[in-house]
Protein backbone atom coordinates (compact mmCIF):
# COMPACT_ATOMS: atom_id res chain seq x y z
CA UNK A 1 0.00 0.00 0.00
CA UNK A 2 1.15 3.51 -0.81
CA UNK A 3 0.65 6.12 1.90
CA UNK A 4 -0.15 8.97 -0.47
CA UNK A 5 -2.55 10.75 1.89
CA UNK A 6 -2.23 10.52 5.66
CA UNK A 7 -4.89 11.62 8.11
CA UNK A 8 -3.60 13.29 11.27
CA UNK A 9 -6.22 13.73 13.98
CA UNK A 10 -5.46 16.35 16.61
CA UNK A 11 -3.62 19.59 15.79
CA UNK A 12 -1.78 20.13 19.04
CA UNK A 13 1.99 20.10 19.44
CA UNK A 14 2.36 16.43 18.50
CA UNK A 15 -0.16 16.52 15.66
CA UNK A 16 1.56 19.52 14.07
CA UNK A 17 4.92 17.78 14.41
CA UNK A 18 3.64 14.59 12.79
CA UNK A 19 1.98 16.57 9.99
CA UNK A 20 5.17 18.53 9.35
CA UNK A 21 7.33 15.40 9.25
CA UNK A 22 4.94 13.70 6.83
CA UNK A 23 4.66 16.72 4.53
CA UNK A 24 8.43 17.13 4.49
CA UNK A 25 8.70 13.54 3.25
CA UNK A 26 6.26 14.18 0.40
CA UNK A 27 2.93 12.99 1.82
CA UNK A 28 -0.35 14.83 1.46
CA UNK A 29 -1.78 15.42 4.96
CA UNK A 30 -5.32 15.98 6.18
CA UNK A 31 -4.93 17.62 9.62
CA UNK A 32 -8.21 17.48 11.55
CA UNK A 33 -9.27 19.18 14.76
CA UNK A 34 -12.54 20.32 16.28
CA UNK A 35 -12.21 24.11 16.03
CA UNK A 36 -10.93 26.76 13.67
CA UNK A 37 -9.15 28.40 16.61
CA UNK A 38 -7.05 25.29 17.20
CA UNK A 39 -6.28 25.03 13.50
CA UNK A 40 -5.27 28.71 13.28
CA UNK A 41 -2.83 28.13 16.13
CA UNK A 42 -1.58 25.00 14.35
CA UNK A 43 -0.88 27.03 11.22
CA UNK A 44 1.17 29.53 13.24
CA UNK A 45 3.09 26.76 15.01
CA UNK A 46 3.79 25.01 11.73
CA UNK A 47 5.10 28.16 10.05
CA UNK A 48 7.40 28.84 13.01
CA UNK A 49 8.60 25.25 13.12
CA UNK A 50 9.28 25.12 9.38
CA UNK A 51 11.27 28.35 9.52
CA UNK A 52 13.34 26.99 12.40
CA UNK A 53 13.87 23.66 10.64
CA UNK A 54 15.02 25.36 7.43
CA UNK A 55 17.35 27.62 9.42
CA UNK A 56 19.04 24.82 11.34
CA UNK A 57 19.03 22.30 8.47
CA UNK A 58 20.18 24.44 5.55
CA UNK A 59 21.29 21.48 3.47
CA UNK A 60 18.02 19.61 3.81
CA UNK A 61 16.38 21.13 0.73
CA UNK A 62 13.15 21.69 2.67
CA UNK A 63 10.99 24.44 1.16
CA UNK A 64 8.71 25.71 3.97
CA UNK A 65 6.08 27.03 1.56
CA UNK A 66 5.92 23.75 -0.39
CA UNK A 67 5.65 21.72 2.82
CA UNK A 68 2.87 23.96 4.13
CA UNK A 69 0.89 23.51 0.91
CA UNK A 70 0.82 19.74 1.39
CA UNK A 71 -1.22 20.05 4.60
CA UNK A 72 -4.99 20.52 4.49
CA UNK A 73 -6.30 22.04 7.74
CA UNK A 74 -9.92 21.12 8.43
CA UNK A 75 -12.64 20.54 11.01
CA UNK A 76 -14.39 18.12 8.63
CA UNK A 77 -13.73 14.55 9.75
CA UNK A 78 -15.33 13.25 6.54
CA UNK A 79 -12.17 14.24 4.64
CA UNK A 80 -10.41 11.34 6.36
CA UNK A 81 -12.20 9.08 3.87
CA UNK A 82 -9.28 9.65 1.48
CA UNK A 83 -6.62 8.70 4.03
CA UNK A 84 -4.32 5.71 3.41
CA UNK A 85 -3.09 5.74 7.01
CA UNK A 86 -4.27 7.61 10.13
CA UNK A 87 -2.25 8.93 13.07
CA UNK A 88 -4.32 10.07 16.05
CA UNK A 89 -2.86 12.60 18.51
CA UNK A 90 -5.74 13.85 20.67
CA UNK A 91 -5.42 14.50 24.38
CA UNK A 92 -4.62 11.68 26.81
CA UNK A 93 -8.23 11.31 27.92
CA UNK A 94 -9.94 7.97 27.32
CA UNK A 95 -13.42 9.47 26.96
CA UNK A 96 -12.23 11.78 24.18
CA UNK A 97 -10.19 9.10 22.42
CA UNK A 98 -13.11 6.68 22.50
CA UNK A 99 -15.39 9.19 20.79
CA UNK A 100 -12.76 9.98 18.17
CA UNK A 101 -12.22 6.33 17.24
CA UNK A 102 -15.91 5.51 17.10
CA UNK A 103 -16.30 8.46 14.76
CA UNK A 104 -13.35 7.88 12.42
CA UNK A 105 -13.94 4.11 12.26
CA UNK A 106 -17.15 4.81 10.31
CA UNK A 107 -15.38 7.17 7.89
CA UNK A 108 -11.98 5.67 7.13
CA UNK A 109 -11.63 2.71 4.74
CA UNK A 110 -11.69 -0.67 6.56
CA UNK A 111 -8.20 -1.62 5.31
CA UNK A 112 -6.53 1.49 6.77
CA UNK A 113 -4.34 1.22 9.87
CA UNK A 114 -4.99 3.45 12.89
CA UNK A 115 -1.84 4.56 14.75
CA UNK A 116 -2.51 5.70 18.32
CA UNK A 117 0.00 8.37 19.35
CA UNK A 118 -0.28 7.95 23.09
CA UNK A 119 2.04 7.91 26.05
CA UNK A 120 0.01 5.62 28.31
CA UNK A 121 -3.45 4.60 27.04
CA UNK A 122 -3.98 0.92 26.18
CA UNK A 123 -3.82 0.11 22.46
CA UNK A 124 -5.98 -2.95 23.05
CA UNK A 125 -8.64 -0.74 24.64
CA UNK A 126 -8.59 1.61 21.67
CA UNK A 127 -8.91 -1.30 19.26
CA UNK A 128 -11.94 -2.60 21.16
CA UNK A 129 -14.08 0.38 20.12
CA UNK A 130 -13.31 -0.06 16.43
CA UNK A 131 -14.27 -2.67 13.82
CA UNK A 132 -10.56 -3.16 13.02
CA UNK A 133 -8.70 -4.06 16.27
CA UNK A 134 -6.20 -6.03 14.18
CA UNK A 135 -5.27 -2.78 12.38
CA UNK A 136 -4.82 -0.64 15.49
CA UNK A 137 -1.25 -0.06 16.68
CA UNK A 138 0.47 2.31 19.06
CA UNK A 139 2.99 4.88 17.80
CA UNK A 140 4.53 6.88 20.58
CA UNK A 141 6.28 9.73 18.76
CA UNK A 142 8.78 11.92 20.60
CA UNK A 143 8.78 15.70 20.58
CA UNK A 144 9.87 17.49 18.40
CA UNK A 145 8.70 14.87 15.93
CA UNK A 146 10.69 15.98 12.83
CA UNK A 147 13.96 15.81 14.79
CA UNK A 148 13.54 12.46 16.56
CA UNK A 149 14.69 9.33 14.68
CA UNK A 150 13.03 6.68 16.87
CA UNK A 151 9.39 5.79 17.59
CA UNK A 152 8.14 3.44 20.29
CA UNK A 153 5.61 1.13 18.57
CA UNK A 154 3.11 -0.77 20.70
CA UNK A 155 1.52 -4.08 19.77
CA UNK A 156 -2.08 -4.40 20.98
CA UNK A 157 -3.60 -7.79 21.80
CA UNK A 158 -5.20 -8.07 18.34
CA UNK A 159 -2.53 -6.22 16.34
CA UNK A 160 -1.37 -8.51 13.52
CA UNK A 161 2.18 -9.01 12.20
CA UNK A 162 0.95 -7.52 8.92
CA UNK A 163 -0.08 -4.33 10.73
CA UNK A 164 3.33 -4.15 12.40
CA UNK A 165 5.00 -4.53 8.99
CA UNK A 166 2.77 -1.77 7.61
CA UNK A 167 3.71 0.46 10.56
CA UNK A 168 7.42 -0.17 9.95
CA UNK A 169 7.09 0.79 6.29
CA UNK A 170 5.08 3.88 7.18
CA UNK A 171 7.68 5.04 9.70
CA UNK A 172 10.55 4.28 7.34
CA UNK A 173 8.83 6.65 4.91
CA UNK A 174 9.04 9.30 7.63
CA UNK A 175 12.74 8.61 8.03
CA UNK A 176 12.30 6.83 11.35
CA UNK A 177 13.17 3.55 12.99
CA UNK A 178 10.99 1.85 15.56
CA UNK A 179 11.20 -0.48 18.55
CA UNK A 180 8.15 -2.71 19.10
CA UNK A 181 7.01 -3.26 22.69
CA UNK A 182 4.03 -4.87 24.38
CA UNK A 183 0.83 -3.15 25.42
CA UNK A 184 1.14 -2.40 29.13
CA UNK A 185 0.34 1.02 30.67
CA UNK A 186 3.10 3.52 29.93
CA UNK A 187 4.86 0.98 27.69
CA UNK A 188 8.66 1.35 28.24
CA UNK A 189 9.47 5.03 27.85
CA UNK A 190 6.68 6.59 29.87
CA UNK A 191 6.47 3.94 32.55
CA UNK A 192 9.97 5.12 33.48
CA UNK A 193 9.86 8.77 32.39
CA UNK A 194 6.54 9.75 33.98
CA UNK A 195 7.57 8.23 37.30
CA UNK A 196 10.85 10.17 37.10
CA UNK A 197 9.14 13.46 36.29
CA UNK A 198 6.52 12.96 38.99
CA UNK A 199 9.22 12.21 41.60
CA UNK A 200 11.17 15.29 40.46
CA UNK A 201 8.01 17.36 41.03
CA UNK A 202 7.81 15.91 44.56
CA UNK A 203 11.43 17.02 45.12
CA UNK A 204 10.54 20.61 44.22
CA UNK A 205 7.33 20.44 46.25
CA UNK A 206 9.20 19.13 49.31
CA UNK A 207 11.85 21.83 49.07
CA UNK A 208 14.71 19.41 48.45
CA UNK A 209 15.95 21.51 45.50
CA UNK A 210 14.58 24.08 43.04
CA UNK A 211 13.65 22.91 39.56
CA UNK A 212 16.79 24.37 37.95
CA UNK A 213 19.04 22.42 40.30
CA UNK A 214 17.11 19.16 39.87
CA UNK A 215 17.53 19.45 36.10
CA UNK A 216 21.19 20.49 36.35
CA UNK A 217 22.03 17.40 38.38
CA UNK A 218 20.66 15.13 35.65
CA UNK A 219 22.36 17.12 32.90
CA UNK A 220 25.79 17.32 34.50
CA UNK A 221 25.93 14.05 36.43
CA UNK A 222 24.29 11.76 33.88
CA UNK A 223 24.91 13.66 30.61
CA UNK A 224 21.19 14.04 29.93
CA UNK A 225 20.51 16.70 27.30
CA UNK A 226 17.53 17.89 29.36
CA UNK A 227 16.58 17.42 32.98
CA UNK A 228 13.26 15.76 33.91
CA UNK A 229 11.43 18.99 34.66
CA UNK A 230 12.61 20.75 31.51
CA UNK A 231 11.44 17.64 29.65
CA UNK A 232 8.08 17.92 31.39
CA UNK A 233 7.78 21.55 30.28
CA UNK A 234 8.52 20.52 26.69
CA UNK A 235 5.89 17.76 26.71
CA UNK A 236 3.30 19.88 28.56
CA UNK A 237 2.43 19.49 32.22
CA UNK A 238 -1.21 18.76 31.39
CA UNK A 239 -0.10 15.80 29.28
CA UNK A 240 2.27 14.69 32.03
CA UNK A 241 -0.49 14.80 34.63
CA UNK A 242 -2.93 12.84 32.47
CA UNK A 243 -0.29 10.22 31.76
CA UNK A 244 0.57 9.82 35.45
CA UNK A 245 -3.13 9.55 36.28
CA UNK A 246 -3.54 6.79 33.67
CA UNK A 247 -0.64 4.89 35.24
CA UNK A 248 -2.08 5.38 38.73
CA UNK A 249 -5.50 4.17 37.61
CA UNK A 250 -4.08 1.25 35.61
CA UNK A 251 -1.70 -0.18 38.20
CA UNK A 252 -3.50 0.92 41.39
CA UNK A 253 -0.02 1.47 42.79
CA UNK A 254 0.67 4.43 45.10
CA UNK A 255 4.06 5.04 43.50
CA UNK A 256 2.19 6.61 40.56
CA UNK A 257 0.23 9.04 42.76
CA UNK A 258 0.43 12.45 41.01
CA UNK A 259 2.41 15.07 42.89
CA UNK A 260 0.03 17.69 44.34
CA UNK A 261 2.36 20.41 42.98
CA UNK A 262 1.94 19.02 39.46
CA UNK A 263 -1.84 19.08 39.81
CA UNK A 264 -1.74 22.63 41.21
CA UNK A 265 0.43 23.91 38.35
CA UNK A 266 -1.88 22.42 35.73
CA UNK A 267 -4.90 23.98 37.46
CA UNK A 268 -3.07 27.32 37.39
CA UNK A 269 -2.39 27.05 33.66
CA UNK A 270 1.36 26.66 34.11
CA UNK A 271 1.71 24.04 31.39
CA UNK A 272 5.31 24.52 30.31
CA UNK A 273 6.66 25.88 27.05
CA UNK A 274 3.28 26.14 25.36
CA UNK A 275 1.94 28.47 28.07
CA UNK A 276 5.21 30.35 28.63
CA UNK A 277 5.80 28.98 32.12
CA UNK A 278 5.98 25.64 33.88
CA UNK A 279 8.81 24.53 36.12
CA UNK A 280 10.84 27.09 34.16
CA UNK A 281 9.90 30.39 32.46
CA UNK A 282 9.98 30.84 28.69
CA UNK A 283 9.07 34.50 28.22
Amino acid sequence: MEFTTVGVVGAGVMGVGVAQNLAQRGHQVVLVDISDEVLDNARRELRNSLRAYALFNKGSGVDPAAVFEKIEFTTDYELLAKADFVVENVTEDWGIKQQVYERIDRIVRPDVVFAVNTSAISITRVGSVTTRPDRVIGMHFMNPVPMKPMVEVIRGHHTTPETIDTARRFLAGMGKECIVVEDVPGFVSNRVLMLTINEAAFLVQDGVAPAADVDRIFQTCFDHKMGPLETADLIGLDTILKSVEVLYESFNDSKYRPAPLLKKMVAAGLLGRKSGEGFHKYH
